[in-house]
Protein backbone atom coordinates (compact mmCIF):
# COMPACT_ATOMS: atom_id res chain seq x y z
CA UNK A 1 0.00 0.00 0.00
CA UNK A 2 1.10 3.23 -0.88
CA UNK A 3 1.76 6.22 1.49
CA UNK A 4 -0.57 8.05 0.03
CA UNK A 5 -3.57 5.45 -0.17
CA UNK A 6 -2.41 4.68 3.77
CA UNK A 7 -3.49 7.89 4.80
CA UNK A 8 -6.61 7.83 3.31
CA UNK A 9 -7.70 4.40 4.51
CA UNK A 10 -6.25 5.86 8.31
CA UNK A 11 -8.51 8.60 7.79
CA UNK A 12 -11.45 6.80 6.61
CA UNK A 13 -10.69 4.54 9.82
CA UNK A 14 -10.82 8.04 11.90
CA UNK A 15 -14.04 9.26 10.50
CA UNK A 16 -15.82 6.20 11.14
CA UNK A 17 -14.62 5.82 14.52
CA UNK A 18 -15.10 9.13 15.11
CA UNK A 19 -19.18 8.95 13.68
CA UNK A 20 -19.86 6.10 15.85
CA UNK A 21 -18.55 7.31 18.86
CA UNK A 22 -20.38 10.59 18.25
CA UNK A 23 -23.40 8.95 17.47
CA UNK A 24 -23.86 6.23 20.54
CA UNK A 25 -22.86 9.29 22.81
CA UNK A 26 -25.43 11.39 21.28
CA UNK A 27 -27.79 8.30 21.60
CA UNK A 28 -26.95 8.19 25.20
CA UNK A 29 -27.17 11.86 26.16
CA UNK A 30 -23.48 12.26 26.92
CA UNK A 31 -22.59 16.02 27.29
CA UNK A 32 -21.06 17.42 24.16
CA UNK A 33 -21.51 13.81 22.36
CA UNK A 34 -20.02 14.85 18.92
CA UNK A 35 -17.04 16.13 20.88
CA UNK A 36 -16.37 13.56 24.01
CA UNK A 37 -18.07 10.67 21.90
CA UNK A 38 -15.38 10.59 19.24
CA UNK A 39 -12.47 11.42 21.58
CA UNK A 40 -13.54 8.39 23.21
CA UNK A 41 -13.73 6.47 19.70
CA UNK A 42 -11.11 7.52 18.63
CA UNK A 43 -8.81 6.89 21.55
CA UNK A 44 -9.74 3.42 22.16
CA UNK A 45 -9.22 2.91 18.30
CA UNK A 46 -5.67 4.48 19.05
CA UNK A 47 -4.97 2.82 21.93
CA UNK A 48 -5.56 -0.79 19.72
CA UNK A 49 -3.21 0.57 17.71
CA UNK A 50 -5.78 1.43 14.74
CA UNK A 51 -3.91 2.93 11.74
CA UNK A 52 -5.24 6.48 11.89
CA UNK A 53 -4.76 9.62 10.05
CA UNK A 54 -6.16 13.75 9.97
CA UNK A 55 -4.52 15.56 7.11
CA UNK A 56 -3.09 18.63 7.82
CA UNK A 57 -5.44 20.46 6.09
CA UNK A 58 -8.81 18.97 7.05
CA UNK A 59 -7.20 19.94 10.48
CA UNK A 60 -6.35 23.62 10.24
CA UNK A 61 -10.41 23.75 8.61
CA UNK A 62 -11.76 22.26 11.62
CA UNK A 63 -9.74 24.37 13.45
CA UNK A 64 -10.94 27.44 11.76
CA UNK A 65 -14.90 26.42 11.36
CA UNK A 66 -13.70 25.84 15.36
CA UNK A 67 -13.01 29.76 15.38
CA UNK A 68 -15.62 31.04 13.75
CA UNK A 69 -17.87 29.20 15.86
CA UNK A 70 -17.19 30.54 18.95
CA UNK A 71 -17.00 33.97 17.49
CA UNK A 72 -20.53 33.54 16.44
CA UNK A 73 -21.69 34.07 20.57
CA UNK A 74 -20.49 37.91 20.39
CA UNK A 75 -23.89 39.24 19.21
CA UNK A 76 -24.84 42.93 18.68
CA UNK A 77 -27.17 42.16 22.09
CA UNK A 78 -25.13 40.23 24.29
CA UNK A 79 -22.03 43.74 23.45
CA UNK A 80 -24.64 45.66 24.76
CA UNK A 81 -25.47 43.54 27.65
CA UNK A 82 -21.75 43.34 28.86
CA UNK A 83 -22.01 46.85 30.58
CA UNK A 84 -25.08 46.47 32.61
CA UNK A 85 -23.94 44.67 35.35
CA UNK A 86 -20.11 45.43 35.49
CA UNK A 87 -19.75 44.64 39.22
CA UNK A 88 -20.48 41.01 38.64
CA UNK A 89 -18.38 40.88 36.13
CA UNK A 90 -15.69 42.38 37.69
CA UNK A 91 -16.17 39.30 40.38
CA UNK A 92 -16.02 36.88 37.52
CA UNK A 93 -12.91 38.42 36.25
CA UNK A 94 -11.47 38.01 39.32
CA UNK A 95 -12.87 34.64 39.71
CA UNK A 96 -11.55 33.25 36.70
CA UNK A 97 -8.00 34.52 37.41
CA UNK A 98 -7.78 32.94 40.73
CA UNK A 99 -9.14 29.66 38.96
CA UNK A 100 -5.95 29.82 36.44
CA UNK A 101 -3.53 30.13 39.25
CA UNK A 102 -4.58 28.04 41.52
CA UNK A 103 -5.45 24.97 39.35
CA UNK A 104 -2.51 25.40 37.19
CA UNK A 105 -0.78 25.35 40.93
CA UNK A 106 -2.54 22.10 41.62
CA UNK A 107 -2.35 20.47 37.92
CA UNK A 108 1.53 20.59 38.05
CA UNK A 109 1.88 19.21 41.52
CA UNK A 110 -0.63 16.00 39.86
CA UNK A 111 1.99 16.10 37.23
CA UNK A 112 1.75 17.81 34.69
CA UNK A 113 4.62 20.45 32.79
CA UNK A 114 3.35 24.07 32.75
CA UNK A 115 2.40 25.26 30.43
CA UNK A 116 -0.45 22.16 29.85
CA UNK A 117 -0.89 22.44 33.37
CA UNK A 118 -2.35 26.14 32.51
CA UNK A 119 -4.36 25.04 29.85
CA UNK A 120 -5.92 21.65 31.99
CA UNK A 121 -6.98 24.00 34.66
CA UNK A 122 -8.94 26.63 32.27
CA UNK A 123 -12.24 27.01 33.13
CA UNK A 124 -14.30 26.95 30.03
CA UNK A 125 -12.90 27.90 26.10
CA UNK A 126 -12.53 24.09 25.74
CA UNK A 127 -11.81 24.71 21.78
CA UNK A 128 -9.34 27.07 22.04
CA UNK A 129 -7.49 25.26 24.97
CA UNK A 130 -7.53 21.94 22.78
CA UNK A 131 -6.40 23.62 19.83
CA UNK A 132 -3.77 25.86 21.01
CA UNK A 133 -2.44 22.30 22.77
CA UNK A 134 -2.81 20.16 19.73
CA UNK A 135 -0.83 23.21 17.56
CA UNK A 136 2.15 23.60 20.29
CA UNK A 137 1.96 19.60 20.58
CA UNK A 138 1.77 19.86 24.40
CA UNK A 139 0.09 16.98 26.35
CA UNK A 140 -3.22 17.09 24.28
CA UNK A 141 -4.19 13.88 26.16
CA UNK A 142 -4.38 14.72 29.69
CA UNK A 143 -5.35 17.89 28.71
CA UNK A 144 -8.31 16.41 27.03
CA UNK A 145 -9.26 14.39 29.76
CA UNK A 146 -9.17 16.68 32.62
CA UNK A 147 -11.16 19.55 30.40
CA UNK A 148 -13.87 16.40 29.58
CA UNK A 149 -14.50 15.20 32.97
CA UNK A 150 -14.85 19.24 33.91
CA UNK A 151 -18.17 19.17 30.97
CA UNK A 152 -19.47 15.79 32.40
CA UNK A 153 -19.42 16.80 35.97
CA UNK A 154 -20.61 20.19 35.60
CA UNK A 155 -23.35 18.47 33.60
CA UNK A 156 -24.24 16.25 36.53
CA UNK A 157 -23.61 18.62 39.49
CA UNK A 158 -25.00 22.05 37.73
CA UNK A 159 -28.94 20.52 37.40
CA UNK A 160 -29.54 19.41 41.05
CA UNK A 161 -27.97 22.72 42.72
CA UNK A 162 -30.15 24.86 40.31
CA UNK A 163 -33.12 22.46 41.76
CA UNK A 164 -32.40 22.94 45.50
CA UNK A 165 -32.36 26.70 45.01
CA UNK A 166 -35.60 27.09 42.53
CA UNK A 167 -37.85 25.15 40.49
CA UNK A 168 -37.16 24.96 36.48
CA UNK A 169 -39.34 26.28 34.27
CA UNK A 170 -41.24 24.92 31.20
CA UNK A 171 -39.82 27.27 28.36
CA UNK A 172 -37.72 26.06 26.10
CA UNK A 173 -35.00 27.79 24.52
CA UNK A 174 -35.26 28.84 20.93
CA UNK A 175 -32.82 27.43 18.21
CA UNK A 176 -30.72 29.84 16.83
CA UNK A 177 -31.12 30.23 12.86
CA UNK A 178 -27.92 29.57 10.86
CA UNK A 179 -25.66 32.23 9.42
CA UNK A 180 -26.20 32.91 5.52
CA UNK A 181 -23.61 31.02 3.06
CA UNK A 182 -22.81 34.66 2.04
CA UNK A 183 -22.12 35.05 5.54
CA UNK A 184 -20.14 31.67 6.24
CA UNK A 185 -18.33 32.22 2.88
CA UNK A 186 -16.85 35.66 4.03
CA UNK A 187 -16.12 35.06 7.23
CA UNK A 188 -14.46 31.91 6.27
CA UNK A 189 -12.62 33.63 3.39
CA UNK A 190 -11.58 36.95 5.89
CA UNK A 191 -10.42 34.02 8.63
CA UNK A 192 -8.54 31.96 6.32
CA UNK A 193 -6.22 34.74 5.08
CA UNK A 194 -5.90 36.17 8.42
CA UNK A 195 -4.92 32.65 9.19
CA UNK A 196 -2.02 32.31 6.72
CA UNK A 197 -0.48 35.87 8.00
CA UNK A 198 -0.48 34.70 11.70
CA UNK A 199 0.97 31.54 10.36
CA UNK A 200 3.69 33.22 8.87
CA UNK A 201 4.24 35.25 12.21
CA UNK A 202 4.44 31.44 13.61
CA UNK A 203 1.01 32.02 16.22
CA UNK A 204 -0.14 29.22 17.89
CA UNK A 205 -3.76 28.26 16.88
CA UNK A 206 -3.37 30.62 13.78
CA UNK A 207 -6.60 29.84 11.97
CA UNK A 208 -8.40 28.75 15.46
CA UNK A 209 -7.69 32.66 16.63
CA UNK A 210 -8.49 34.07 13.33
CA UNK A 211 -11.78 32.21 12.81
CA UNK A 212 -12.75 33.86 15.97
CA UNK A 213 -11.34 36.94 15.80
CA UNK A 214 -13.19 38.00 11.75
CA UNK A 215 -16.24 35.84 13.36
CA UNK A 216 -16.35 38.05 16.74
CA UNK A 217 -16.46 41.14 14.63
CA UNK A 218 -19.17 40.43 12.37
CA UNK A 219 -21.47 38.84 14.91
CA UNK A 220 -21.01 41.96 17.27
CA UNK A 221 -21.05 44.29 13.92
CA UNK A 222 -24.41 42.49 13.37
CA UNK A 223 -23.41 41.93 10.04
CA UNK A 224 -23.01 38.16 9.72
CA UNK A 225 -26.14 37.32 12.17
CA UNK A 226 -26.97 33.68 12.78
CA UNK A 227 -24.69 30.24 14.18
CA UNK A 228 -22.94 27.65 12.45
CA UNK A 229 -24.74 25.12 10.17
CA UNK A 230 -25.40 21.93 13.05
CA UNK A 231 -23.81 19.65 10.45
CA UNK A 232 -20.39 21.99 9.92
CA UNK A 233 -20.30 22.54 13.89
CA UNK A 234 -20.90 18.97 14.70
CA UNK A 235 -18.68 18.02 11.91
CA UNK A 236 -15.68 20.46 13.06
CA UNK A 237 -16.38 19.14 16.98
CA UNK A 238 -15.65 15.52 15.35
CA UNK A 239 -12.94 16.46 14.18
CA UNK A 240 -11.41 18.15 17.12
CA UNK A 241 -12.40 14.80 18.67
CA UNK A 242 -10.28 12.78 16.26
CA UNK A 243 -7.40 15.01 16.97
CA UNK A 244 -7.62 14.68 20.27
CA UNK A 245 -7.92 10.43 20.45
CA UNK A 246 -5.27 10.62 17.81
CA UNK A 247 -3.07 11.88 20.36
CA UNK A 248 -3.67 8.72 22.60
CA UNK A 249 -1.01 6.68 20.58
CA UNK A 250 1.12 4.69 22.62
CA UNK A 251 0.19 6.55 26.07
CA UNK A 252 0.19 4.14 28.88
CA UNK A 253 -3.38 3.62 30.47
CA UNK A 254 -1.75 4.65 33.55
CA UNK A 255 -1.66 8.33 32.31
CA UNK A 256 -5.22 7.85 31.48
CA UNK A 257 -5.58 7.33 35.31
CA UNK A 258 -3.53 10.32 36.53
CA UNK A 259 -5.83 12.52 34.05
CA UNK A 260 -9.08 11.08 35.02
CA UNK A 261 -7.69 12.35 39.22
CA UNK A 262 -6.31 15.67 37.79
CA UNK A 263 -10.05 16.24 36.20
CA UNK A 264 -11.86 15.36 39.13
CA UNK A 265 -9.40 17.59 41.53
CA UNK A 266 -9.57 20.53 39.35
CA UNK A 267 -12.69 20.55 38.32
CA UNK A 268 -13.85 20.46 42.52
CA UNK A 269 -11.12 23.37 42.91
CA UNK A 270 -12.90 25.71 40.29
CA UNK A 271 -15.96 24.82 40.97
CA UNK A 272 -15.70 26.02 44.50
CA UNK A 273 -14.09 29.38 43.25
CA UNK A 274 -16.99 29.67 41.54
CA UNK A 275 -18.95 29.39 43.71
CA UNK A 276 -17.64 31.65 46.28
CA UNK A 277 -17.05 33.98 43.52
CA UNK A 278 -21.67 33.96 43.32
CA UNK A 279 -21.33 34.41 47.19
CA UNK A 280 -19.46 37.25 46.66
CA UNK A 281 -21.34 38.76 44.13
CA UNK A 282 -24.81 37.99 45.97
CA UNK A 283 -23.46 39.90 48.54
CA UNK A 284 -22.31 43.01 46.29
CA UNK A 285 -25.17 42.91 44.04
CA UNK A 286 -28.21 41.09 45.18
CA UNK A 287 -29.18 39.19 42.72
CA UNK A 288 -29.88 35.88 42.73
CA UNK A 289 -27.83 33.13 43.93
CA UNK A 290 -29.32 30.51 40.81
CA UNK A 291 -28.48 33.13 38.38
CA UNK A 292 -25.36 33.85 39.46
CA UNK A 293 -24.82 30.31 39.95
CA UNK A 294 -25.13 29.55 36.02
CA UNK A 295 -24.04 32.56 34.90
CA UNK A 296 -20.45 31.67 36.93
CA UNK A 297 -20.43 27.79 36.12
CA UNK A 298 -17.23 26.95 33.45
CA UNK A 299 -19.51 24.88 31.40
CA UNK A 300 -20.44 25.37 27.82
CA UNK A 301 -22.54 28.99 26.60
CA UNK A 302 -25.20 27.17 25.00
CA UNK A 303 -25.72 24.61 27.87
CA UNK A 304 -26.15 27.10 30.31
CA UNK A 305 -28.23 29.45 28.78
CA UNK A 306 -30.55 26.76 27.89
CA UNK A 307 -31.07 26.36 32.17
CA UNK A 308 -31.54 29.72 32.34
CA UNK A 309 -34.10 29.95 30.12
CA UNK A 310 -36.02 27.06 31.49
CA UNK A 311 -35.15 28.74 34.91
CA UNK A 312 -36.68 32.24 33.90
CA UNK A 313 -33.13 33.51 34.87
CA UNK A 314 -32.68 35.72 32.57
CA UNK A 315 -30.48 34.14 29.90
CA UNK A 316 -29.51 37.48 28.44
CA UNK A 317 -27.43 38.10 31.78
CA UNK A 318 -26.22 34.07 31.23
CA UNK A 319 -25.10 34.67 27.80
CA UNK A 320 -23.19 38.24 28.53
CA UNK A 321 -21.67 36.48 31.90
CA UNK A 322 -20.25 33.21 29.97
CA UNK A 323 -19.26 35.57 26.32
CA UNK A 324 -17.24 37.33 28.75
CA UNK A 325 -15.57 34.66 30.14
CA UNK A 326 -14.52 33.38 26.86
CA UNK A 327 -13.19 36.81 26.06
CA UNK A 328 -11.53 37.08 29.20
CA UNK A 329 -10.28 33.64 28.94
CA UNK A 330 -8.83 34.44 25.70
CA UNK A 331 -6.75 37.35 27.25
CA UNK A 332 -5.86 35.32 30.32
CA UNK A 333 -4.30 31.92 29.38
CA UNK A 334 -1.88 33.65 26.96
CA UNK A 335 -0.74 35.77 29.79
CA UNK A 336 -0.26 32.80 31.88
CA UNK A 337 0.77 30.56 29.17
CA UNK A 338 3.60 33.27 28.41
CA UNK A 339 4.50 33.90 32.26
CA UNK A 340 5.29 30.21 33.28
CA UNK A 341 7.31 30.04 30.19
CA UNK A 342 9.25 32.29 31.74
CA UNK A 343 9.71 31.32 35.19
Amino acid sequence: MTPRARDAAGFAVACAGAAAGGGAAHAIGFPAPFLTGSATAVTLLALAGAPLHVPGLVRQAAFLVLGIGIGTGVTPEVVSSLAEWPLSLAVLTASLAASLLAGSLLMERMGFDRLSAVLAATPGHLSYVIGYATERGLDVPRIAVVQAMRVLLLTLLVPPLLVLWGEPGDAAMAALPPMSPLSLAALAGLGTAAGLALLWLRVPAALLLSGMCVSAVGHAAGLTPGVLPPWLALSAFALLGTLVGIRFRGVPLRIVQQALAAGLAVTTLTCGIAVAAMALAVSLTGLAPTLLLVAYAPGGVEAMAAMAVQLGLAPAFVAAHHVARLLVLTLLVPAFLARRARS
